[in-house]
């Protein structure tokens, strides 16, 4: 999750409505209630539904908009506030023009009948901002926990949101380094809900200014010019095969992976569902987890709410309520 949405911040549940500003008609007539236009701006805003705002190409009233919202919360459980009307015009739009539909009402009829059409909505609507070792402090704390497993099998770490691919990727140069070698013992599962990035993902290639964070020692260890002469780079072949991209939607009622898990990275997704379906995810982790498993999350994300599946072990990191570690 993803989900950056794409980029990742905190959302609340509805109620919108008609608000000033937002192509919403206002009653300023004089006339008398119940009669002319009075009533019919009356009558207009209980139905709850706002005229296009100016300008805009085509209509997209608030009713659509809470329309939209609710699909988005009931098929990918994110919680889009009603400041970002905007947003989801200006992303939409462009699925508007291509499918030749001249309003919102017409496009979310066209969703009823085209299930292939959804998995673009979703991926219109999803927001992935990422780069690599965001947060550095957790991939300090993975490495620890990497050193310390004495026995001789397979690690494994799922990434949640693996977005563009480069925590996935950053999450793979940490293991390498961790273990000295290429071909740790680790397996990564990364996973999000939104098929065009992970498509790019699974690509590898980045622009050169999105590899800022990349020490020059890491850049050439784990990167090679790649194939155009623009100055990407090519994330290494050993990189790519310990890690398996996959579509998973947190929502779905079954997860394509098995653990047990070492490490689940899900930094950043929660602020996007409300707490119930917060909670019901995690209580889906809890099980996925080792005994000694680390879960670890975004810098502005708390699950104080479950404290009766997980405790923090400090710095966005939680544990099983039976974790040996403190």
């Amino acid at each position: 999750m993803a989900f950056t949405p794409s980029s990742r911040d905190s959302r609340n549940l509805p109620g919108s409505g008609v608000r000033p500003g937002s192509g919403s008609l206002q009653s300023r007539s004089s006339a008398a209630p119940g009669t002319g236009i009075h009533a019919a701006v009356t009558e207009f805003m209980k139905a709850g539904i706002a005229a296009s705002a100016p300008g805009r190409e085509f209509e997209f009233t608030d009713a659509d908009f809470e329309r939209i919202r609710g699909l988005l919360h009931k098929n990918a459980g994110i919680v889009l506030s009603p400041s970002k009307q905007d947003m989801v015009y200006s992303r939409l739009a462009r699925r508007l023009r291509t499918c030749g539909d001249p309003t919102f009402a017409q496009y979310l009829r066209r969703l009823e009948q085209d299930r292939g059409e959804w998995e673009i909505f979703i991926n219109s609507l999803t927001t992935n901002l990422t780069s690599f070792f965001r947060e550095s402090h957790h991939f300090e704390i993975l490495t620890n926990q990497l050193r310390q497993v004495k026995e001789k099998r397979t690690i494994k770490i799922w990434c949640c949101a693996s977005s563009t691919g480069e925590e996935p990727y950053s999450l793979a140069i940490t293991a390498c380094d961790a273990f000295s070698s290429m071909t740790p013992p680790v397996e990564i599962v990364a996973s999000d809900i939104d098929t065009d990035v992970l498509a790019q993902a699974e690509k590898g290639i980045y622009r050169r200014d999105r590899l800022d964070r990349m020490g020059s020692k890491h850049l050439s260890q784990y990167f090679i010019p790649a194939p155009g002469g623009d100055g990407s780079c090519s994330v290494r072949t050993e990189l790519r095969r310990l890690i398996s991209f996959r579509r998973i939607n947190l929502l779905s009622p079954a997860w394509p992976v098995q653990g047990p898990f070492d490490a689940i990275f899900c930094r950043n997704v929660m602020i996007y569902f409300d707490r119930p379906t917060q909670y019901g995810i995690l209580k889906r982790f809890v099980p996925l987890l080792r005994k000694d498993g680390q879960l670890y999350a975004g810098h502005s994300e708390s699950f104080m709410h479950a404290a009766d599946l997980l405790r923090s072990i400090g710095r966005t990191v939680y544990v099983r309520l039976d974790s040996p570690l403190r």
